[in-house]
Formats: structure tokens, sequence, C-alpha cells
């Protein structure tokens, strides 16, 4: 198939659904896989797998910890990157309070288990006005519930021993697209405006009434975003 091959990267406790709506609107134009971090405990290892998906160059879209794992594969293969979208993530290193944040969640998914824990941690990943929205609530707890409390505890790791990819971000040479929902509250809007800034002709696209799924929040602005980006055809034209 002619066109880019794309690889998506999910975020933590996430799986291929997140990207649904993404895969469908670009598939006719694109050869496109879905990395599984679920086994993974290291950003390093994530952008490993992620890269070993295509032989050659790739185009790589990062979400959340996804994105983490696409600025570790954009310095392990510089050359293999094609162009890079970094979706409502960042670069920093884990902020000072954020295993003291992230342990008591993983303490109640071994204690209560995925569902429990999905109560807990979506709600505020979304926007304020759909926290109990349940097209969004169902999906997305039924994939975390997917998921094990292991998982869970290797990919937290993975996150609190990320390195500060910041002073690495003006030496990407590629197309970089730097995204993200205007209401996210995890990682916010200033966040990926420093991103932009810092990376050389980075482009910000800016998802509107979305927390921190955009690509679940607002499938149809995330799609369109992409295909133009990648100047490919917009579903359904």
């Amino acid at each position: 198939m002619a066109g880019p091959r794309i690889v998506f990267m999910p975020g933590l406790l996430c799986d291929a659904s997140v990207f649904t709506a993404q895969v469908a609107a670009l598939a006719p134009h694109a050869e496109i896989r879905v990395a599984d971090f679920s086994r993974h405990n290291s950003l390093a290892a994530m952008a490993e797998a992620a890269l070993g998906l295509f032989e050659g160059e790739v185009v790589l879209v990062g979400f959340s910890m996804g994105g983490r794992a696409a600025l570790q594969a954009v310095r392990q293969a510089p050359d293999r990157v094609a162009a890079l979208c970094l979706m409502d993530t960042g670069a920093g290193p884990a902020r000072a309070d954020e295993a003291a944040v992230r342990q008591p969640l993983v303490d109640l998914a071994r204690r209560e288990g995925m569902r429990a824990l999905a109560a807990r941690w979506l709600p505020p990943m979304l926007h304020p006005d759909r926290e109990d929205d349940p097209t969004l609530i169902g999906p997305l707890t039924a994939m975390v519930e997917r998921a094990t409390p292991e998982q869970h505890a290797r990919q937290v790791q993975a996150l609190l021993a990320r390195p500060d990819m910041r002073p690495a971000l003006p030496d990407i040479r590629c197309p970089v697209l730097v995204m993200v929902g205007r209401q996210d509250r995890w990682s916010p809007l200033a966040q990926h405006e420093e991103m932009a800034a810092a990376i050389p002709r980075a482009r910000l696209a800016i998802i509107e009434e979305s927390g921190h799924f955009a690509p679940v929040e607002q499938p149809g602005q995330v799609s369109a975003a992409l295909a133009d980006w990648l100047a490919l055809p917009r579903a359904g034209t």
C-alpha cells in the first residue's frame, strides 16, 4: 500500500481501542499498526517495540505515555522517524509529587481491582462536563478492566523513571505535530505550547472541548488534524 507507515503508541492502561476512530479514518491511505505496551516497564523498551513494528521510516503518533515513548524512539533512531505526533503528553521528568500521586492508585488496583481504579482515575482525565458521560466512561472503563494491576504498576514504574527530554527537543528535525485537548487537566495546554515552541517548525493543534483523552473524546477533530498534518484525505472526502 502506498502512503505512510504509522505506528500509534498508546498511553497508560490504553490499548488499540483508544485509536479506533483514527485508525479507521487513516487506514485507507496508510499502513497502520498499534503498539502494545502491556508488558513493558520502561519507555526505552516501549520505543524499541514501536520501532520494531515496521522496517524503515515510520510516523509515530504517541498519546500520553506513548508520546513520551515516542520521544525515546526519536532519541534511539532519529533516522527512522519520518514524522512525530505528540498528543496530550509531556517531555519533562516526573514531578516532585508524582510518585505520591500515583502510588495510591497502584495500591487501589491491587487491593480492589481495575474497575475501582477506573472509577477513581478516569473522571479527572476527561473534559469537566463529561466526567459522568456513559458514552465515554463505559468504553474507557472496559479498556482499563482489560489491563491488570501488574501492567499498571509496570507502566507507572516506566513513567516515574522517565528522563527529562526537554533539552533534546530543539534537536528534533522531523516534522512534528503537538496536539492537546484544550481542557486537558493532566497534561495542560501550556505544557504543549512550550514543547511546540522548543521543537523547530512544530505545529500546534488544539482539540476543542476535550480533556486528556482527546482521541476518544473528540475522535473526529483528532482524525482530521492527523489527516491534514500528513496531507492525507479526510475521512468521507
